[in-house]
């Protein structure tokens, strides 16, 4: 049974993105990781089944903490708006501040075989799903129209978001993400709320 917790694990983890990021998934050997992550390379085993664990098991880390992240900045406003572009800005604000972390999530993973995919989709429904929460809200509330495909309009938010931060990181990020924050927003709303 490996063990999923502890310093060494997140210590396994952040060298894991730092690797991959740095050499692309196929050529991060677990080698480079354990030696980023100053452990002997037997060590990763104790923590992960395979080098696909290793990545899975990242992303599910990230992912859960980032939208525990989000739940508690939209927790703190109080329209639906303002919970959007909170949303909005938490997305683009954890990607520019970690850009190993962004050139994995954005490049990596999408190179990665079907089952891993699969098991990061499983984990990326709790994002999808405060997604839809909130436009679930706003068509309560009357600020959202009533006839919107909450389904569609997630792959829609999510995508739009997803696509710009895949766009920034292909430009080898060599603008400031966070300036398009308000477009991002400003669109979005345009598309979601009644006129």
């Amino acid at each position: 049974m490996v063990k999923k917790a502890g310093d060494k694990y997140h210590a396994i983890i952040d060298a894991a993105v730092k690797v991959i990021a740095e050499h692309g998934y196929h050529n991060a050997q677990v080698t480079k990781i354990a030696r980023e992550a100053q452990v002997a390379d037997g060590t990763i085993y104790l923590y992960f089944e395979s080098k696909d664990d290793l990545l899975i098991s990242l992303f599910r880390l990230k992912m859960t903490r980032f939208v525990e992240k989000v739940k508690h900045q939209i927790e703190l406003v109080d329209t639906v708006e303002q919970k959007l572009y909170q949303l909005i800005y938490m997305h683009f604000k954890q990607l520019a501040m970690d850009q190993d972390l962004a050139i994995v999530t954005q490049i990596e993973l999408r190179q990665s075989n079907r089952d891993i995919r699969k098991l990061i989709g499983a984990t990326l429904k709790i994002y999808h799903q405060l997604i839809e929460d909130l436009i679930r809200q706003g068509i309560d509330e009357g600020k959202f129209h009533q006839q919107l495909d909450i389904r569609v309009m997630r792959q829609m938010i999510f995508g739009t978001i997803d696509e710009t931060v895949t766009s920034w990181v292909m430009k080898e990020m060599k603008y400031d993400l966070l300036s398009l924050v308000q477009p991002v927003f400003f669109l979005l709303m345009n598309a979601l709320k009644c006129k």
